[in-house]
């Protein structure tokens, strides 16, 4: 599971100029420990890093509980949380590796700028995230 901080590094600023209502993003391991965390230039965060540590270690606990029940609704494309100040994506890169986004609280159209904005970088760098099963976000 070993993986290139500088590519991690550039992914994450990739994600975050996708699409202006990023907020904050991190990439977690199959642990729910945070590997690399980024928020838009200028933001205020709303969790400290030690916060964000413990949702991705959440983020990931709950996340095994779904695969109990993949042979039969399929597999997660992403998983979303809407709260009244930010919406919270968890997006499976592979078995090993989750994308972890929060977006404005007042995105609306959170389905096309994840299917059609961060679906499609996650596919192109895919690769860059060792040989594990990848998720088909089809």
């Amino acid at each position: 599971m070993n993986i290139d901080y500088e590519f991690l590094y550039a992914f994450s600023k990739d994600i975050l100029n996708l699409d202006r209502t990023i907020r904050w993003m991190g990439i977690a391991n199959n642990f729910g420990v945070l590997l690399n965390v980024e928020h838009r230039e200028g933001l205020i965060p709303v969790l400290t890093e030690e916060e964000n540590e413990e949702y991705a270690s959440s983020t990931i606990t709950r996340h095994k509980t779904r695969i109990k029940f993949e042979s039969k609704i399929g597999k997660l494309i992403y998983a979303l949380a809407k709260y009244q100040k930010l919406n919270r994506v968890t997006i499976p890169i592979n078995e090993n590796y989750f994308l972890l986004i929060a977006l404005d609280a007042e995105v609306k159209d959170f389905d096309s700028i994840i299917m059609e904005k961060i679906i499609p970088l996650i596919k192109k760098e895919k690769h860059n995230f060792g040989n594990s099963h990848t998720i088909d976000h089809e």
